[in-house]
C-alpha cells in the first residue's frame, strides 16, 4: 500500500512526539535488530528508529530496514528515520 501525500503528513504529525523505539549503533543491522524492529511495529505501527552512521549508510540502511521489514519510510531526518507499517489490528486510522 503506497501512502498518499496527505496519510505522509498526517503521520508525520503523529511522529513528532514520539521517541526513538529502537537504536541502531556501529554494528549495523543485525538479525536481533530486525526481530526488534518487527515487534515494535506490530505493537505501534508507527516507529522511530535512531541509526549512528553518516548520510549515506543511514540512507541505505534507512532503504534496507523497509524491504526488510515491509514498512514504508514516512521521514528521514538526520538521524531519525519513522516507519509505518499497519498491524493485524489497526491502531492509526489513516
Amino acid at each position: 500500500m503506497k501512502l498518499t501525500n496527505q496519510q505522509i503528513r498526517h503521520l508525520r504529525k503523529l511522529a513528532h512526539h514520539l521517541k526513538p523505539v529502537v537504536m541502531i549503533g556501529d554494528k549495523g543491522i543485525s538479525d536481533n535488530v530486525l526481530a526488534e524492529l518487527d515487534c515494535a511495529l506490530e505493537a505501534h505501527e508507527l516507529i522511530k528508529v535512531s541509526i549512528s552512521a553518516d548520510k549515506t549508510q543511514r540512507r541505505a540502511m534507512t532503504e534496507k530496514i523497509s524491504q526488510i521489514s515491509g514498512a514504508q519510510i514516512v521521514q528521514l531526518i538526520g538521524h531519525m528515520s519513522v516507519f509505518y507499517r499497519a498491524s493485524e489490528k489497526p491502531q492509526i486510522m489513516i
